[in-house]
């Protein structure tokens, strides 16, 4: 409770945009929202930018494990440095920015309200001290607090940081990568679910996500990202 007051304090107070750096202004202004962040068409399976509405061909070809995907924006500037602040630098205090940009999303406001449990992709134990926070966690939180489930996911082995890797590594590095708590995974039988991240590169870590909640008996698996990479 305290937290939410203090965010919504700093909503108030005077601020620069942190891309133009007009002020004062939120952290990312009107003008820069609307040249860097307009809503592109994207494929309904793996949020890939297409040029008309659907699905994409690879999806066509080889469904992936999501049954949807929404991406908030392409990962292009300004935005891979503001995402590594709010994930690499302690910043967390971009999660309320970044969820509103999220919730706003064709589509994502519907996939949250139609998901039973909103789940961030959990890091492993090893990140998470590095970190301080799971920025998936903090998003989470922030697109729907009464929804969120931070316990049934589990990352059961730590992997090799996806950036450094090609697309066929990326799925090697992840496969198996997550399961569900056996104490808790009664509770997802028939339940529609939403995995939240940060960024989107191939799709291979919300894919294994995703596998792992439908090995537990989940009716169907989305994912909603802040940012897709659209050369993956």
């Amino acid at each position: 409770m305290l937290h939410a007051w203090f965010e919504a304090l700093a909503a108030r107070l005077p601020a620069r945009c942190e891309v133009c750096h007009t002020w004062p202004a939120r952290p990312v202004c009107d003008a820069c929202l609307q040249h860097f962040a307009t809503p592109v068409t994207r494929c309904v399976r793996c949020a890939r930018a297409v040029h008309a509405p659907g699905t994409c061909d690879d999806c066509r070809r080889t469904p992936p494990a999501l049954d949807r995907c929404h991406a908030a924006l392409a990962y292009a500037f300004p935005w891979p440095d503001l995402i590594a602040r709010f994930k690499f630098r302690a910043e967390p205090g971009w999660a309320p920015t970044f969820a509103h940009l999220m919730r706003a999303t064709p589509g994502a406001d519907r996939a949250v309200q139609a998901a039973d449990r909103v789940l961030p992709l959990p890091l492993g134990p090893r990140r998470l001290a590095q970190r301080g926070y799971n920025q998936a966690l903090e998003l989470a939180r922030r697109l729907a607090p009464a929804k969120v489930d931070a316990s049934s996911l589990l990352r059961w082995r730590e992997t090799a940081p996806q950036t450094t890797l090609d697309r066929s590594d990326r799925l090697g590095n992840v496969a198996g990568a997550f399961v569900v708590d056996p104490a808790r995974a009664s509770a997802l039988r028939g339940a529609h679910l939403l995995l939240v991240d940060d960024v989107m590169t191939s799709g291979a870590s919300l894919s294994a996500a995703a596998l792992a909640l439908r090995r537990a008996g989940a009716a169907s698996v989305g994912a909603l990202v802040l940012a897709r990479t659209d050369d993956c």
